[in-house]
C-alpha cells in the first residue's frame, strides 16, 4: 500500500477514534469541551486528567492502548511520505493538472515512445506545447513536458489531457488497434481537433481514416522514403529536413490559411504584392476542400477563403505574410 493511501487511512482511524473518545468520555460524565480535551491529551500522551471512576478508567485504558497506537501509526506515516516524496508528488501533480487545464490550442500526444518523442521535440522545437499521455508511470517521471498518467483509449484520460481545447491529437501508440480507439475516441471527444494517427501495417491506415483520422502516418514506409531521398538527391533532402526540423537557417517552411473575410480574397498574387510587402515566398497554394496543390502558382492565380499558402521565409517575413491575410 502506498504510503500516502495510508496516511489517509491512518486519519481516517484517527479521527474515528477521537470523535468515539469524546462520545465514550460525555457518556461518562464529562462535558463536551472536556471530553474532547481528555481524548486529545490521551492520544497524543501530552498527560490528562485522572478518571474520578472504574468506569472512566478503564475507557482511559483501552482509549490508551488503540488510540496512542494508531496515533504513533499515523505520524509515521505521515513522515514516509514526507521522506519518500509523496506529498510533493501529490502537490506536483495538482500544479500540473492546473497548467494542462489552463492550456488551448496544444498538441496531445499519446505515447511517449521513440515516435512520441521524435514528434514532441519537433513540435517544442516550433514553439507549440504539448501534454503527453502514457500508461508506463517510469517512462513518464523521465518526461520533461506536462503529462498525464493512464491508458489514452480511456476517454476521461483524454479529457484529462485538455483533448476539448487541443489543436492536434497525435496517436503514437505501439498497436494500430490502440491507435484506432484512441482515434475514435479523440473524434468523439472534439469533431474539430486534427488527428494524426501512427500506422505499422498498411491495411491499418484506410481503418484509421475511417476512425477519424486527418492524416496516417507509417514511420517504416517514411523512413524508406527519407533513405531513397538521401539516395537520390541528398542535398535536397537535407535542405528541407534543416528548413522543416533543424532551425538553424533563418529560413523555414510555413503553412498560412487565408480566412473569409481576408482582404486577400479574390486578388491575384500579383495584385496581392505579398513578395514585396512581406519577403516571404509562395510556394504553394492548397485548396482544403478539394486538397489539389497549386505549386509555383502563376502570378495571376486567385487568392480565396480557405486556402492554404504554403510559404518560405524568415520568422519576421513568415510572420508579416500571416498578418497581411488576417487583415
Amino acid at each position: 500500500m502506498r504510503p500516502l493511501r495510508r496516511l489517509w487511512l491512518g486519519l481516517g482511524a484517527l479521527a474515528l477514534i477521537t470523535v468515539a473518545g469524546t462520545v465514550g468520555y460525555t457518556l461518562l460524565g464529562f462535558g463536551v469541551l472536556d471530553a474532547i480535551y481528555q481524548t486529545v491529551a490521551t492520544v497524543t500522551t501530552v498527560g490528562f486528567r485522572h478518571p474520578s471512576g472504574g468506569g472512566q478508567t478503564v475507557f482511559t485504558l483501552v482509549l490508551i492502548v488503540v488510540g496512542v497506537g494508531t496515533a504513533l501509526y499515523t505520524f509515521s506515516v505521515l513522515i514516509e511520505a514526507f521522506v519518500e516524496g509523496e506529498i510533493g508528488n501529490v502537490v506536483g501533480r495538482r500544479r500540473m493538472e492546473r497548467t494542462i487545464n489552463e492550456m488551448k490550442d496544444h498538441v496531445v500526444i499519446c505515447g511517449w515512445g521513440r515516435v512520441g518523442q521524435a514528434l514532441a521535440h519537433y513540435v517544442t522545437g516550433a514553439g507549440q506545447r504539448v501534454v503527453i499521455v502514457d500508461q508506463d508511470g517510469e517512462r513518464l517521471e523521465r518526461c520533461p513536458h506536462p503529462t498525464v498518467h493512464g491508458n489514452a483509449t480511456d476517454d476521461d484520460v483524454l479529457r484529462a489531457a485538455g483533448i476539448g481545447r487541443a489543436r492536434v491529437l497525435a496517436a503514437a501508440l505501439t498497436t494500430d488497434s490502440d491507435n484506432l480507439y484512441v482515434t475514435m475516441s479523440g473524434r468523439a471527444l472534439s469533431p474539430e481537433v486534427f488527428i494524426i494517427a501512427r500506422a505499422r501495417v498498411d491495411s491499418s491506415e484506410d481503418k484509421l481514416v475511417r476512425a477519424g483520422a486527418n492524416r496516417v502516418v507509417n514511420p517504416q514506409s517514411i523512413g524508406g522514403a527519407r533513405m531513397a531521398a538521401f539516395a537520390l538527391q541528398p542535398h535536397v533532402a537535407e535542405f528541407l529536413d534543416v528548413v522543416m526540423h533543424d532551425g538553424s537557417m533563418e529560413f523555414r517552411l510555413e503553412e498560412i490559411l487565408v480566412p473569409f473575410g481576408s482582404a486577400l480574397e479574390g486578388k491575384s498574387l500579383r495584385d496581392a504584392h505579398l513578395r514585396d510587402l512581406t519577403g516571404a515566398l509562395v510556394l504553394a497554394i492548397r485548396d482544403d476542400r478539394s486538397g489539389k496543390f497549386t505549386t509555383n502558382p502563376d502570378p495571376e492565380s486567385s487568392i480565396e477563403a480557405g486556402q492554404i499558402l504554403i510559404a518560405i521565409g524568415t520568422s519576421a517575413q513568415l510572420a508579416a505574410l500571416q498578418d497581411a491575410v488576417k487583415r
